[in-house]
C-alpha cells in the first residue's frame, strides 16, 4: 500500500509542477496579450507592473505549487522506503493538496470576480476601468488550447490521487 500512495503522490507532484512550467513557457505571451487588450482599452500598461500583476511563473506562481510538488515528493520518499513517517506525511500532505485544490478550482471557475475584487482592493482608480473579462481572455488566450484540458486532467489527478493515497495508508 505504501507503493501505491507513493505512486499516486508522485503524481500529485506532477500534477502541481505542471503549473509553473505553463506559466514559465507561456506567461510571457499572456503577458504581452494582456498588454495589447489594456492599450486597446485605453489603459496604461505599467499598471500591470506597478500592482505587481504577473502572469509567468515568478513569485506564488512558482513558490506555491513548487512547494507543493515538494511536500508530495517527500512524502512518497518515506513512503516508498516503508518509514513510518510516510503514513504521517501523507495524511498531513494529501489532505492540504486536496483542500489547496478546491481553492484553486474554486479560483479558476471565479477568475472574472477575484480579479475585480483584487482590482478594488489595490484601490488603484486605472485598474478599476479594466474590462476584466476582456482582459483574461487575451491573456488565456495566449496559452495553447489544450491548457483547459491540462487543467482538467490536472484536477483530476490532484483529486483522485491525493483520495487515493489517503486511502491507501489508512489500509496499512
Amino acid at each position: 500500500m505504501n507503493t501505491l500512495a507513493a505512486t499516486a503522490q508522485i503524481l500529485v507532484a506532477a500534477a502541481f509542477a505542471s503549473i509553473p512550467l505553463l506559466r514559465a513557457r507561456f506567461g510571457g505571451a499572456a503577458k504581452a496579450a494582456a498588454v495589447a487588450e489594456l492599450r486597446e482599452q485605453g489603459v496604461r500598461p505599467e499598471v500591470l507592473e506597478e500592482n505587481k500583476l504577473r502572469f509567468d511563473a515568478s513569485g506564488h506562481e512558482w513558490w506555491a505549487p513548487g512547494g507543493f510538488a515538494a511536500a508530495m515528493l517527500t512524502a512518497a520518499a518515506f513512503n516508498l522506503a516503508g518509514s513510518s513517517w510516510g503514513t504521517t506525511l501523507t495524511w498531513i500532505f494529501s489532505s492540504i493538496a486536496f483542500l489547496a485544490n478546491v481553492a484553486i478550482l474554486q479560483s479558476q471557475l471565479g477568475a472574472v470576480k477575484s480579479v475585480r475584487a483584487a482590482f478594488r482592493r489595490k484601490g488603484d482608480q486605472e485598474l478599476l476601468r479594466i474590462d476584466v473579462p476582456a482582459f483574461l481572455q487575451a491573456a488565456e488566450g495566449a496559452f495553447p488550447a489544450w491548457t483547459r484540458t491540462l487543467q482538467n486532467v490536472r484536477h483530476a489527478v490532484v483529486f483522485a490521487c491525493s483520495a487515493l493515497s489517503l486511502a491507501a495508508v489508512a489500509l496499512v
